[in-house]
């Protein structure tokens, strides 16, 4: 016989101790009530789950997000969590990450590996049949997973921010702190009808390793020795010409170095006008404050007046709150798809917007079959 799904079926909702507090506002604003859920841990640091009551036959919400130090510690509570309900014969159970973990591992970086995929195989294993996320990295990520992936999006919540608590913000301009954000920020100022800027050359995108293993040097001779003769002609050749040019490689100085005259920093360049107006400098996530802060100083020096940063997913710690009270950023402004309230309590410049609305709208949505569509109605491709 066939499990019930859908409008036939039963809902439960559950969290880990990721973010509770997201959990909780999202069964009050949707009228569900939170499953009964234990996570503990045993003295040599096993996680354990006790679920409370009966999942059999009922669609499954796991609510899970995680960054930082505790990252690890949330995939596995949601891996564990979602395993005991397969066991348990839920008929479907739908993950709820808003922040999804390792995204920023999507692609092969020398000897690295595509962590990403392999959370997405795992969550698959473990029984997890279809991922509400928000703001992935990279929006090809999607394809790593073998169910549906519904890649819900803050922008409608941001640009609202920005209509009613940015003062003429007519007069502000969007800011890509990256090339690769340079979308981003076309998208917003298409709904708004404001200008963009890019901020091109940060130092965050140059080689930061020194190692040297062989990989930038040019490709070893293949002549046969030398007679003496031919060392003769080399020498003479090797006066008459000062450059060097090879294949593959980098770029050689005339001493046969890699050029590090500038440390490995790029300079950096504003394409766009930023004097005398607003800039809002928008991006997917905040994942380090200190390049945020460099971009505002870059910005300030061009004449903008007034300095704000805006994403989806803020990955604060307590460093962050000395190093932005100090810096000349008027705001950050970020949702609660992270929990960073209690360092927003502390710091008057960290604000946060609530996006458990639409993701209690997803929960809902998904339960009864209904279409995802009307929840990206405002989006642009590009977004």
């Amino acid at each position: 016989m066939a499990a019930f799904t859908g409008r036939n079926a039963g809902q439960v909702v559950f969290t880990g101790s990721s973010h509770r507090s997201l959990a909780e506002s999202i069964c009050r604003r949707s009228g569900i009530r939170l499953g009964d859920c234990d996570v503990t841990n045993f003295a040599n640091g096993e996680i354990q789950i006790d679920i409370k009551e009966s999942v059999r036959g009922k669609n499954v919400f796991i609510i899970q997000t995680g960054s930082g130090p505790s990252m690890n510690i949330a995939v596995m509570e949601l891996l564990i969590l979602s395993y005991a309900c397969k066991t348990s014969s839920a008929a479907r159970i739908v993950a709820v990450m808003p922040y999804l973990p390792y995204s920023r591992q999507s692609r092969m970086r020398k000897r690295g590996s595509i962590a990403c995929k392999l959370v997405a195989q795992m969550m698959k294993r473990s029984g997890v049949g279809h991922l509400i996320t928000m703001d992935l990295h990279q929006k090809e990520i999607q394809g790593f997973f073998d169910f549906p992936v519904d890649n819900l999006r803050a922008s409608p919540f941001l640009i609202q921010y920005i209509r009613d608590n940015i003062p003429d913000y007519r007069n502000a301009v969007l800011v890509a702190r990256h090339p690769g954000a340079a979308r981003r920020a076309t998208s917003y100022s298409e709904r708004l009808g404001l200008a963009i800027a890019v901020v091109h050359g940060d130092y965050r995108f140059q080689e930061k390793e020194k190692e040297e293993d062989g990989r930038d040097s040019p490709p070893p001779s293949q002549t046969p020795s030398p007679t003496n003769d031919s060392v003769q002609k080399s020498k003479a050749e090797r006066k008459e010409s000062s450059s060097f040019t090879y294949s593959i490689g980098r770029p050689l100085t005339p001493s046969g170095g890699v050029d590090t005259e500038s440390g490995g920093m790029a300079t950096v360049n504003v394409v766009g006008d930023v004097g005398g107006r607003i800039s809002i400098i928008v991006d997917d996530e905040i994942d380090d404050i200190d390049d945020i802060i460099s971009v505002a100083k870059t910005l300030k020096e061009r004449g903008s007046y007034k300095i704000y940063a805006m994403a989806t997913h803020g990955i604060f710690d307590e460093s962050t709150l000395e190093s932005l009270e100090s810096s000349p950023i008027d705001e950050v402004v970020v949702t609660n798809t992270l929990p960073a309230e209690e360092l927003a309590s502390k710091c008057d410049k960290i604000k946060i917007v609530d996006v458990s609305v639409m993701l209690g709208e997803a929960i809902r949505r998904i339960h009864n079959d209904e279409s995802m569509s009307y929840l990206f109605r405002d989006v642009p491709l590009g977004d």
